[in-house]
């Protein structure tokens, strides 16, 4: 039995590509292509919901589902901000047909732009695992308030070894202000890999993020013409080992 998750994430822009145009086919082409193959154990996707009410998700989830095996995890309204969405505020979360969904909520995190977190608790392959999803505000300060929120909302959960995923807008290596121990509450660490803009990559905004024992063993910006095409973020992909449910 493996002990090892494997994670992606990506921000798609909410479709619009290189271009300035919305092409949702586009994008899934480019998921199914080079994001999810192999398709990873998770699938953390980020602006995948329209911006203006109703939330309206952007993708074709089922030809996704068809093409990599990867369903949305967000099972029952209660993990969705709309009738309409995907996910909360454009955060979505899919995994393989081994992912078992035990538990899951929404945190609302606040701030000038709606941001929220997906919590899910898992088991895969005989592990369980945690996984909070988000989008985190571009402006420090709102990223503080948010994480601290995030973290106390974790902390009133059950134990539960956890990851942290999505675009967490922290343009430092080392991981900023806002997700240090002292303002979340816990020892988040993973590499970094520079994944924004698209077109030049800089800032490493896109992360997946473990507290011990979990460690993230793997981290890597994946960069092709069809992503750079599709979005204004490359997507990365982690390995993260994890330990025995129970």
């Amino acid at each position: 039995m493996t002990d090892r998750v494997s994670i992606a994430v990506w921000n798609i822009h909410r479709t619009r590509g290189a271009d300035g145009c919305c092409d949702a086919e586009r994008v899934v082409r480019a998921l199914i292509r080079d994001v999810c193959t192999p398709p990873p154990d998770l699938l953390v996707l980020v602006e995948a919901d329209t911006e203006a009410r109703p939330h309206r998700g952007c993708l074709d989830l089922e030809r996704i589902a068809t093409e990599t095996g990867l369903t949305s995890l967000h099972l029952g309204p209660n993990l969705l901000w709309g009738p309409e969405s995907h996910g909360l505020h454009g955060v979505v979360v899919l995994g393989g047909s081994d992912v078992v969904v035990h538990d899951g909520r929404l945190v609302d995190l606040g701030g000038v732009c709606p941001r929220g977190a997906v919590v899910l608790d898992l088991e895969l392959r005989g592990h369980a695992l945690r996984c909070a999803a988000t989008h985190l505000s571009l402006v420090q300060g709102l990223r503080v308030m948010q994480t601290r929120t995030l973290g106390q909302a974790l902390d009133r959960m059950p134990p539960r070894p956890l990851v942290l995923a999505g675009d967490l807008n922290e343009w430092r290596p080392w991981s900023g202000w806002a997700l240090s121990r002292r303002v979340v509450g816990r020892q988040l660490s993973g590499p970094s890999r520079r994944t924004f803009p698209a077109r030049l990559p800089v800032l490493p905004l896109d992360r997946v993020l473990a507290e011990p024992p979990l460690s993230v063993e793997t981290m890597e910006a994946v960069d092709t013409p069809a992503i750079r095409a599709a979005s204004d973020h490359l997507a990365v992909r982690a390995t993260v080992r994890l330990r025995r449910a129970g």
